[in-house]
């Protein structure tokens, strides 16, 4: 689709506080990656690998795929966040990547590190 580079942008007075509640964000993101890497059992080195009893072993089991996918989603969430700080930073932010029209705000204020409008993030997700 062509996009439209006559769209508005954001005031500055609008867009630091946006990019500063996203920095922090990241960091809170960062850091519970890294909480949560410390609460995987197969990271833990005094476990036992030979003779486990079958329920310790499903125990491990779950707890390695939970760390595992909120490890995932953290990386989503970060990455997201990334790209809608690289917006802010090049004058982009509030307009879809894919389109060029501006994000609704109502969408941006849900959801602040949305690089699409919500017509096409339901297009990419389906």
């Amino acid at each position: 689709m062509k996009k439209d580079n006559s769209a508005p942008k954001f005031p500055a007075s609008v867009l630091t506080p946006v990019a500063q509640f996203l920095q922090g964000r990241l960091k809170t993101m960062e850091k519970r990656k890294k909480e949560i890497s410390k609460e995987d059992p197969f990271k833990d080195l005094s476990r036992v690998n030979d003779n486990a009893a079958p329920d310790i072993e499903a125990d491990e089991q779950f707890g390695h795929a939970r760390t595992s996918a909120i490890k995932t989603e953290l990386n989503r969430g970060m990455v997201q966040i990334r790209k809608a700080l690289t917006r802010v930073r090049i004058g982009k932010y509030g307009i879809c990547e894919e389109c060029g029209q501006m994000i609704d705000t109502d969408r941006l204020i849900a959801f602040p590190e949305a690089t699409l409008c919500a017509k096409d993030a339901r297009k990419r997700e389906k």
